[in-house]
Order: C-alpha cells, then sequence, then structure tokens
C-alpha cells in the first residue's frame, strides 16, 4: 500500500468509527484541536513502546503507575506547546477531555507533577522518542523510494550553564622526516572523518560530544550569532518528514555528523540524492554518500578562492534543499524547539525528539488536506 492510501485509509477509519465513538463517551464534543490531537495518537502509536503493566518494583514503595497514559499527554504537550510539566499537569486537570484522550479518568485520579516528572526522566533515560519516530520512519518509509535528503542543523538554546572546557596538555611535535633504524614513533591520530569511515553509525555517534556549550554558526544572512545549548541535526525527506535526528553539543561543526547520519539514513530508507550546504563540503562526506548508492549535490565553501557553480541540473535539485529549513522553522514555531525547559542531553534530546514525532505525524496529515 503507498504511502498516501495507507495515511487516507487510517485516518478514513478514524473519522468514521473512531470521532463519533468518543464524541458519545466524552461530556463536550471534540474541538478541531482534539480531533488533530487524536488523529496525531492513531499515527504515532506511542503507547505501543511503554510497557502497560509494570510488575516488578522495588520494595517498599509504591507501585510504579501505568505510563503510557503519561506517554500520549507528553505527545499533548508537544502539539499544545505546554512550555513546562507543571502547565501541562494544570490543562489535564482543567480540560476532561484532553485528560481522557491521554487516558485518565476523573481529574482526581490524575498523577501528581513529580510522577509526571519521574516518567519524563524514565522516558528520556529509555530513548523513547527516538524508538517512536524509528517505528513510524520503518511503518511508512521503509517501503517508499525516497529522492532527495536535505540535510541541516539548528540551534537549540538550553537552560543551563555550558560545560567547563577540559584543557588538553600540549603534545610535543613530531619529528620530522623517516624515523631512525629502531626508532619507534606513536602512530598518528586519525581524524574524526577518517575515523567514521571506518565506524558503524552508532560507534561514530558515540564519539560524538553532547554536553551543552557555546555554538557559533552563520545565520541566512551571514551573521555571525552565539548560543549556549545543543544542535539539532536532521535529514529531511522532499515532503518534510524526518527521517534522522541527532542531539548533539553546540559547538560541534556541521560536518561532524554528516557521515553518521548518511549511514543512519540510508538503513532506514532508499534514497538518491544528499543534498547539503556548504558546511558539509568534505571530500569524505561526498565519498560515503557515493559508496553507500547516492549522489551528494552540495554547495562548495569557498575557502578563499573561487568556486565552480553547480551545473544547471544540481542547481536545480539544491532548491528542495528548503525542506529542511521549514522543517527547522515548524519545529521551533509549532512544535516547542525554540522553548526548551528541561536540562541535560537525555531530556532535552525526548523533548525535542517528541517534537521530531509530532512533525511526521503532522506532515502525513497535511498529505491527504
Amino acid at each position: 500500500m503507498k504511502l498516501t492510501e495507507k495515511i487516507s485509509w487510517l485516518m478514513g477509519r478514524v473519522q468514521r468509527s473512531l470521532f463519533p465513538h468518543l464524541n458519545q463517551c466524552l461530556p463536550a464534543p471534540l474541538t478541531m484541536q482534539e480531533q488533530r490531537l487524536v488523529s496525531i495518537l492513531e499515527i504515532v502509536q506511542v503507547e505501543r513502546h511503554v510497557p502497560r503493566v509494570v510488575t516488578r518494583y522495588r520494595y517498599p514503595g509504591r507501585k510504579p503507575l501505568d505510563r503510557q497514559g503519561l506517554a500520549r499527554a507528553f505527545v499533548a504537550k508537544a502539539l499544545y506547546r505546554h512550555p513546562t510539566t507543571s502547565d501541562l499537569h494544570r490543562a489535564l486537570q482543567s480540560a476532561v477531555n484532553l485528560r481522557r484522550i491521554c487516558g485518565f479518568g476523573a481529574s482526581g485520579t490524575l498523577p501528581s507533577e513529580a510522577t509526571f516528572s519521574r516518567a519524563f526522566a524514565a522516558f528520556a533515560a529509555g530513548s523513547l522518542g527516538c524508538v517512536v519516530h524509528d517505528a513510524l520512519v520503518a511503518e511508512y518509509l521503509s517501503q517508499e523510494l525516497v529522492g532527495h535528503i536535505s540535510r541541516d542543523s539548528t540551534a537549540i538554546i538550553g537552560r543551563e550553564k555550558p560545560a567547563k572546557k577540559v584543557v588538553e596538555e600540549p603534545k610535543p611535535p613530531r619529528k620530522r622526516g623517516r624515523p631512525a633504524k629502531g626508532e619507534q614513533r606513536e602512530a598518528a591520530i586519525l581524524k574524526r572523518l577518517d575515523r567514521q569511515l571506518q565506524q558503524t553509525a552508532e560507534e561514530a555517534i558515540g564519539e560524538l560530544p553532547v554536553a551543552c556549550d557555546r555554538g557559533t554558526k552563520k545565520n541566512a544572512k551571514g551573521y555571525k550569532t552565539s548560543w549556549n545549548g545543543y544542535k539539532l541535526h536532521l535529514d529531511i525527506n522532499d515532503i518534510g518528514l524526518p527521517i534522522s535526528a541527532l542531539v548533539t553539543s553546540a559547538s560541534l561543526h556541521d560536518s561532524q555528523v554528516a557521515i553518521p547520519l548518511i549511514k543512519l539514513t540510508s538503513r532506514k530508507v532508499t534514497y538518491l540524492y544528499d543534498l547539503m550546504d556548504a558546511a558539509y563540503d568534505a571530500k569524505r562526506i561526498e565519498e560515503t554518500s557515493r559508496e553507500l548508492g547516492h549522489v551528494p549535490i552540495t554547495k562548495r565553501n569557498r575557502r578563499g578562492k573561487e568556486v565552480v557553480p553547480m551545473a544547471p541540473h544540481e542547481a536545480e535539485r539544491y532548491k528542495i534543499r528548503s525542506s529542511a529549513e521549514r522543517a527547522n522553522s515548524r519545529l521551533k514555531e509549532d512544535f516547542g524547539a525554540s522553548n526548551v525547559m528541561v536540562k541535560g542531553h537525555s531530556k532535552v534530546t525526548l523533548h525535542l525528539m517528541l517534537g521530531v514525532v509530532m512533525l511526521f505525524a503532522d506532515q502525513l496529515l497535511r498529505l491527504i488536506s
């Protein structure tokens, strides 16, 4: 079944069966925003990746509550753009329909804010956002042929102090020329891009820095901007669906994430072209793209020299890369990426990945609207 047919069938079933049933069970008819939330929850199916009943727990202490409703509530938090867990908790207390859609009963049975916070920490430790996103890509895009993958990063402002940089002791300069007879010299340390050629995607990702620090990059107008926090790196297809996402330190250069993203995305979907801006202009990146069967189209970095312009057909394809910029904009304006109130890489990643999941589901809905 094709992508549009699959999503049309799902939404047809939701509108014919689920909406009338909910309107009968709920005290008030569903609003347009609540219908949108129900549709997104049906696409995302976050509860499939959360255990329904926790049978083993450490005694003494309270038995952990059912966390499927909590996971659905955090998806709703991304859609309603509630900045904090306290705001989400108050919204659930006051809105009966929202509370029932998430799976809670009367307001007196709603878990406390502390329970919500502990559940969020547990979801972050288990990489719930990444698991749900990977499942969505496998469900809806694994059998599709993707034309272009647009690669880009965006600044994520954090709420924590940047980590102190570790000052490394300067190494003695290497002797020039050939080593003398019997002389043993330390092997030169490979640069990160050279190491990534031989690494798997997981090994390369494991070496990337993830601590909160200070980043600087040029904006669309060519001016430098700086921020404390992180970077969100995305691979986006032609219709704006995020295929892969990574969160790293703000100071990490975009080129250091390209090879892991290429390998990661190549495992998930079959695609033809890699579209990248001048930050990804590196020989090793293009080699990796071609080895995996793709055609890299990269805007050349001047580096103080004259640059040969793109061929007309490449320049035309490169325009499609605007899908990555639109995705970054939607994440910040519609799904909370510009308002990160949690601290720590794992929690920030979960917050951002819930936004990525929402973007994926919302873009699917736009295909049939």
